[in-house]
Formats: structure tokens, sequence, C-alpha cells
């Protein structure tokens, strides 16, 4: 498929310095109406973000989701402001009350771009440097949906960058990653004013932008005056044209216009007042009420905006005939994009489960593979740890070849999370990415965007406790799991053998609403007995009927365990003892074989795996004991008693380390005998 031609007109000199005004002081206006804000950016880049969005970005304001529509990602999201007079005036759905409306509580125009809160908006910004991320991931999976269906995708991926962007550590990441594969349809302008909230940008870095992007194999391009159109569009036409990605600096002042504070820090981050606002409007001869758009600017906007519906039109049209001419291909394509699982996937997963012990991130690994096999969709990688975390899943993508569907993200734990959302929110894929769990935190920040962004992202977390053994305490995770869970919307899942590996990918992948993260084990683990009263293998039952009260050595998930509420008329310990012991991941094998001790002491004894812990309810006529080899701060409250490790461990062989913190049948015991004993 090749580009849609460029509108045949173009906006006249007036209207262009009209429409840059207009940007210009609806972004003070909705500064001053909040007296909250950024009103220097929007002010500054206004010349830049609309040429671009004037001549060059391709879309379809009646459609924002149009699949094959230009991406556009403000990663400087504190010029919030400047984005949403574009989609105000290009006809979006976002009409002037949401403008006058502006950071308040309830309205589509938020502090910083939210994904899903305004129409038009590709991506939440904000955390600076994940917005140009994240473009970086819509422009690798345009590559790969082009590589898939070249019939239907035209479209490219434009960012408007900020310093501190650049100043973040991912865009390092990112930068190279995006330079490394030649992603040639993405240009990101930045916005060069030289300035941060504390001062001049030369106080605290000095680096050579554009000799930093010409060495990542970029194409660049130095655009001198900001205000200058025809040089800007000149170099987006160029940047179109150039194989390569591009990074285009344009020199920029902050608050252009506000007498007093533009090229300041001053103009950054609070509104510029009713007086100075005046004095602005006045020197640029602006002679109208505040929110107004002059008749010339919305007829162009209008203009433009019917453009880019008869191009959506035109896309439909191709799509007809790829359908006709390919409908399996074009089946394929729909149910991606609507993120519906293909047939014969869970009938896939069901046959994962082995006889002897083993890792469950092999497990995971065969999950993958069974996936792989019914889902083209699928894709995903590692940062240079596939064959570690089970996620080697054929060849992967390269500047010259974007059919495949490995991606080798490099140690760049951060930017693949980041390039990961990205790849999800362009919309075609169900991404995954893997790492060690003790680096979770790299990538936290791009974690919890993920789910703030309602994102089904899978993260594949390997090497989950001090069981990880002779690579001593940097990499034994003991905060990290507890960590996880407390972040909103995240679903955080410990499978305990074959049969709940199956299930947790089971749950990742039917998922749509956010992201999961499957923590998986190092070392072997055995295969858990469990009943099988459903139509699969990973239909964890209840292991008691209804009225039953004992249970011996038994095992039901947390899906189950949440179902259940105490026994009629039980509302105090009774007087034959009962023990609830809930554990997760490779702890379950410890908790069973601790049950036996226990049923010979003459408890009576219920073993719960909590594959997802929030589904857990304790029972309260029973004594409720928690087992995982990590912190125990979360299970506060939740349980009677609860044994983990509050402290780092030790360089030796994993069960050496294990059993040096406790972990061993007779040593969790011994503490359980010891808490029944004083326990009333």
């Amino acid at each position: 498929m090749t580009d849609f031609a460029q509108p045949t007109f173009v906006p006249s000199v007036e209207t262009d310095q009209l429409a840059v005004d207009t940007l210009r002081f609806l972004a003070a206006d909705m500064v001053e109406a909040a007296q909250s804000g950024h009103p220097g950016m929007p002010m500054g880049a206004a010349p830049m973000a609309w040429t671009l969005w004037s001549r060059h970005l391709r879309h379809d304001p009646a459609d924002p989701e149009w699949a094959d529509r230009d991406r556009f990602v403000l990663s400087a999201g504190h010029g919030s402001a400047l984005l949403y007079g574009l989609l105000h005036l290009f006809g979006y759905d976002l009409p002037v009350e949401e403008l006058r409306r502006f950071r308040q509580l309830g309205s589509r125009t938020p502090g910083h771009p939210e994904f899903g809160e305004t129409p038009g908006v590709e991506c939440t910004t904000g955390p600076l440097g994940q917005g140009l991320a994240m473009a970086v991931g819509m422009a690798l999976a345009e590559r790969m949906t082009a590589a898939r269906y070249p019939e239907v995708t035209a479209h490219r991926t434009y960012a408007i960058v900020g310093d501190g962007c650049l100043m973040e550590g991912v865009s390092h990441e990112v930068a190279s990653f995006a330079g490394h594969l030649g992603l040639g349809r993405l240009i990101v302008l930045w916005d060069d004013n030289e300035i941060t909230i504390d001062g001049a940008v030369g106080r605290s870095c000095g680096d050579d932008q554009v000799g930093r992007f010409a060495a990542y194999g970029w194409h660049t391009e130095v655009v001198p005056d900001g205000t200058d159109i025809e040089a800007i569009d000149a170099a987006l036409t160029r940047a179109k044209g150039d194989p390569r990605p591009s990074f285009l600096a344009v020199r920029t002042v902050i608050g252009h216009g506000a007498p007093g504070v533009a090229g300041t820090p001053k103009a950054h981050g609070s509104p510029l007042g009713a007086q100075r606002l005046t004095q602005a409007k006045e020197l640029a001869g602006w002679t109208l009420p505040p929110f107004a758009v002059p008749a010339p600017v919305q007829a162009m906007c209008a203009a433009l905006a019917a453009v880019g519906g008869a191009e959506h039109t035109s896309w439909l049209e191709e799509f007809a005939t790829f359908d006709a001419l390919a409908p399996e291909r074009a089946a394929q394509f729909r149910r991606a994009g609507a993120r519906l699982l293909p047939a014969g996937l869970l009938s896939a997963l069901e046959g994962v489960a082995a006889q002897a012990p083993r890792a469950t991130r092999q497990a995971s690994q065969a999950c993958l593979r069974a996936a792989l096999s019914t889902m083209p969709e699928l894709v995903g990688g590692s940062a240079d740890l596939a064959g570690s975390t089970g996620t080697e899943c054929g060849e992967v993508v390269h500047r010259e070849d974007f059919t495949a569907g490995a991606i080798a993200f490099g140690i760049r734990e951060f930017g693949m999370a980041a390039v990961l959302n990205g790849m999800s929110l362009h919309g075609g894929f169900r991404v995954f990415g893997s790492t060690f769990l003790v680096f979770a935190d790299y990538l936290r920040p791009a974690l919890r965007l993920s789910a703030l962004m309602r994102q089904p992202v899978i993260y594949v977390l390997t090497h989950d406790s001090i069981a990880v053994g002779e690579d001593g305490p940097t990499h034994q995770p003991v905060e990290h799991v507890e960590s996880l869970r407390v972040i909103p919307g995240l679903q955080v899942l410990r499978p305990a053998d074959d049969a709940e590996t199956a299930l947790a990918w089971e749950l990742a992948l039917t998922r749509v609403d956010g992201p999961t993260a499957l923590i998986l084990s190092r070392q072997a683990i055995p295969q858990l007995d469990r009943p099988h009263t459903g139509d699969t293998a990973v239909d964890l039952s209840p292991v008691y009927g209804a009225g039953e009260t004992t249970v011996s050595a038994g095992r039901e998930s947390a899906v189950d365990a949440a179902l259940q509420s105490p026994l009629a008329g039980e509302s105090s310990r009774p007087t034959v003892r009962r023990v609830e012991i809930v554990s997760t991941g490779s702890e379950v094998a410890l908790a069973v074989g601790v049950a036996e001790r226990l049923e010979a002491d003459g408890y009576v004894v219920r073993v719960i795996s909590a594959l997802d812990r929030s589904r857990f309810a304790a029972d309260p006529s029973a004594h409720t004991i928690s087992i995982e080899a990590g912190s125990t701060a979360g299970w506060a409250g939740l349980v009677d008693l609860a044994i983990g490790i509050d402290e780092f461990g030790h360089s030796g062989p994993g069960d050496e380390v294990m059993a040096r913190h406790g972990f061993t049948v007779r040593a969790v015991l011994d503490r359980i005998r010891e808490y029944l004993d004083g326990a009333p």
C-alpha cells in the first residue's frame, strides 16, 4: 500500500498565523481558567504542532480509532493544553465546554493527556520520556503490521518531545533501539526551548542531542526558527522521504509572546495572569474573547478534517478489496484488532502439563509456544534473557524483515516495557516482555502506565525468590511480588505447577482491560494432585463438597477460595482445630508437606494455592497461615501467621539458601506448632 497524497491545498500565511495564535491563546485561556497548568510549552511549540497537523498528519476526527491513522504522541505531556486545542480545532469530540473545564474533576481535559479519557489521545503521557518510548513502540507495531498486511498499512508515527524527555534515561534506551531497527516511519520533533522547571537546560545538561541521535542511526535536521512554518514543513517532508527514523530539532521560545516571562522558567508551569495574558494578546493583535476560534481557522480545520475523512473512506475501499482477495488474512486482521482469542487456544494450553517436576518458567515456555501456534498476533521478547525466562519464540525481527514475532529488546528493561505499551496501544498485537523478577524495578514506571492505561501487556517475570541461589541477594527478589501486588489494576499470578501456569496464561490472554505479571520459578517444582471436574485439566475445583468439614492435604485455587464463605453458624474457633494454609508458587508443595504432618498431629488442614492473592479470603473459622518466600507485609491482616522473608538472601545453592531462611518442612512446622500451641 502506498502513502496517501497530501492535501492539494494548504492554509494561507494569514490563516497559518491565525491558527498558531488560536492554539497559543486557547492554551493560555485554559490554564488561566483553571489557575493551574503549563502555558509555556504550548505557546512555544504551537507553530510546529500546527505545521504537522495541517500538512502531514493523516487522521479522521470522526473515527479516532481508524486502524491506519497516523499516530501523534505529545511526549511532553505537561503541554496537554496544546493537544486539546488541536483536537478541538480539528473536530474531535472535545467541545469548547471541555476546554473551559481544563484540569477539573470529571472533565475530558485532564492535567496530562490520559488514554481513554479524551478522544484522539493516543497514550497517557506526563512521566517524561515514556511518550517517546511509546511512540517507538507504535512505530515498531506499524512496521510489523506492514510486513503482515502491506495491502492496508501506510501510516506513520509522530511525536513532540521536550528537553526533559531527552534527559530521562528511557529516551536513550528507545532511541538506540529505534535506530538499530531502522524505524523509518517514526518522526520526532524536539521542542528545543532550552528551559526546564528549575532554570536553563545548560545548568544540568550539555548533550549534543542532534549528534546523539545521529550516532544512533537517525536522520537529523535543525530548524533554527521554531516560528518558520515553511522550514518546519520542509524538514518534515525530507524526514518522510528518509528511510531512517528522524529527529528534528526545532528551536523555540517557551511562553512565546508573553511579555516578561517568555524564554524563562516562569513561563513553564504557572498561569500567565490576567494582565500578562491581555498584554500578550494585544501584542499579537488578538481581539477575540477567551476560547474563541476565528472563522477562517474553523473553516480550514473543517476542510482538513474532511480530507482525513476522505482518506479513511479510500482506505475502507482498499480494505474491502483486500478482504475479497484474502478473506482469511482480513479476518485475522479484524480479530486481532478486536483482541478476540482464536479458536483452539484454550485446548492448546491444556496440553502443556508434564508429569515430572519442572520450573514454572519452563511450563510457561510450553504455554507460550502453544499459544503462538494459534495466535500469530502474540509477539514479544525479553531484555536479553529469552533463554533464561523461557521466551524464545522463533526468528527475531530486524530492520530488513519485520515478519517475525520475536523481539530482541536488549538490556533495556524500562525501554522494553514502554515499547510494549506503545505496541499494545497501536493495536493488532498482544504483547509480552520478560526479565528476572528482581529487575521489575527497572521497568516499574512503564508497568504502572500499562495499568493506568488498562493495556493487556503480559510481563513474564522469572527467578522469583531466594531459591535463585548462587547469584546471591542482588538477583534474589524479596519485596518484589508484594510491591507488584499494590499496583492498582495489575493482575499478579504466581502459579504452583504446570496446571496453574497454563491457567495463568489463560487468565492473562483472556484479560483485555489491564496487564498481568506472571511470577515464575527458576527451580524445578513438583506437579501437584488436583481434582478434575471440568472439561479441562486446569479447571481447579473445590476439593470437598458442600457441607463437608474435612480435607486431607488438599488444595484449591484462589479463584475457588474467593467464592467460599464460613460454614453456617460458625463465628468462632471450633472445638476441632482447623488450620488453613495459603501459599503461592513453589511454596505450595512445601505447604502440602507441612499439612501432612499437621494432620498427623490431629488438625483438620486445608491447603490453598493463591494463584491470584487478590481473590483470597481467609476462613474466619480456621487458623490461617501463609507461606511465601517473600515479604510478609501484604499478608498482614489476611492471615493469623505469615511465614516469609523480610531480609535479603545469601549466595549459595538455592535449596541451601531456602533452608537457611527457614523454608523446610521441619522449620515451617516448628513455627506453626509454636503458634498453634499459644493460640486460643
